[in-house]
């Protein structure tokens, strides 16, 4: 997808790739600028993209902006989203501390309203605290994506959410999503009220798939899969205080499965006969990644922060990120890994 080729790709042959978009509230601005960079490379061409929260959010406004306008309007149409959700936040309690600001951190870890909240949440529910269950992000997804087109576009769109009563995940097609269905794979069952879909109780896909790698491999026909990773897997130190240690139980539960269906693909390759024609397209898929070790600087209390310069800064780091991930790989994707699943492999 794309429009304006770099020096060090123009001309070369198109490949066919999927995007693993992860969630992670407000750090799903890095994808943002991420995908934004990806899309002026008109050489790749995106057959599937699986997405959990806001990484399911991101897709399904990067597909439809691009069924409208192509990558112009992809990129136009994402800015848009974003700058939606920073407007819905402009007189939201969870703010940056006069302190945090003072200090240049985007950290919500001093804020009042942020540390009252956190003690509530161990007491009362989403159900004690808001008895209608509204949330913000329906009406900006309403606005921001067709879902009757999204319906019918040629790119396939996977998203996650947990089913509450059985613990599973389940993944929602283009025909299948509705605002809902978005609003359920990003629902923090501390903030929110589960969502109903079809008679069942959902809520965030990043407790089952963040995100799912399965649906890319079953049915997609790319040999090639983009992992676009804001939560850190490792992270130097051991966490102290009430908010290291909530931040990083967050990034460790919220990786975890991810890193099961790495482990498997790397197990694969570790056999020199995968056996069935499933298992080979396993060992097979070509894993790449683009992350930044700006995001370790993160915790968890960063992805309530939906000031515009927050955002704006997470975007700037993705597109760096993917500048770098860009000029190191390009010429590697088609033709093997850029990822080593053999240490993805030690760390789980």
């Amino acid at each position: 997808m794309g429009d304006v080729p770099s020096a060090a790709t123009s001309g070369r042959d198109a490949v066919l790739v999927d995007l693993a978009l992860q969630g992670g509230g407000a750090h799903g601005a890095f994808t943002w600028g991420v995908l934004d960079r990806l899309l002026e490379e008109p050489w790749l061409l995106i057959e599937g993209i699986s997405g959990t929260s806001a990484g399911a959010m991101n897709a399904a406004v990067l597909i439809d902006g691009y069924a409208e306008g192509g990558a112009d309007g992809a990129k136009a149409r994402l800015e848009l989203f974003w700058r939606k959700v920073s407007d819905a936040a402009r007189f939201s309690p969870f703010r940056r501390s006069p302190l945090d600001i003072l200090l240049g951190r985007w950290t919500l870890d001093t804020s009042p309203v942020f540390l009252a909240f956190d003690l509530m949440a161990r007491i009362f529910s989403p159900y004690d605290l808001s008895p209608h269950g509204f949330n913000p992000l329906a009406e900006i997804l309403a606005d921001c994506i067709d879902f009757k087109r999204l319906a019918n576009v040629p790119t396939k769109l996977f998203v996650t959410a947990t089913n509450v009563h059985t613990g599973r995940g389940r993944v929602f097609r283009n025909a299948e999503l509705t605002p809902e269905v978005l609003l359920a794979s990003a629902c923090l069952p501390t903030m929110f009220r589960a969502v109903e879909i079809d008679g069942e109780a959902y809520w965030d896909g990043g407790f089952a798939g963040n995100p799912t790698i399965t649906p890319l491999i079953r049915e997609c026909e790319s040999g090639d899969t983009i992992l676009v990773q804001v939560n850190p897997v490792e992270r130097p130190g051991t966490p102290r205080t009430a908010q290291e240690i909530a931040s990083r139980v967050n990034e460790v539960s919220f990786n975890a499965t991810l890193l099961k269906e790495l482990r498997m693909i790397a197990l694969l390759r570790q056999v020199s006969n995968a056996g069935t024609s499933e298992s080979a397209r396993w060992a097979q898929m070509r894993i790449h990644r683009v992350t930044s070790a700006a995001m370790t600087d993160l915790g968890y209390s960063s992805k309530l922060n939906a000031e515009w310069e927050f955002l704006v800064m997470l975007r700037d780091e993705g597109r760096s990120a993917a500048e770098v991930f860009l000029t190191a790989h390009a010429a590697e994707l088609g033709v093997r890994s850029t990822l080593d699943l053999d240490a993805a492999v030690g760390q789980v």
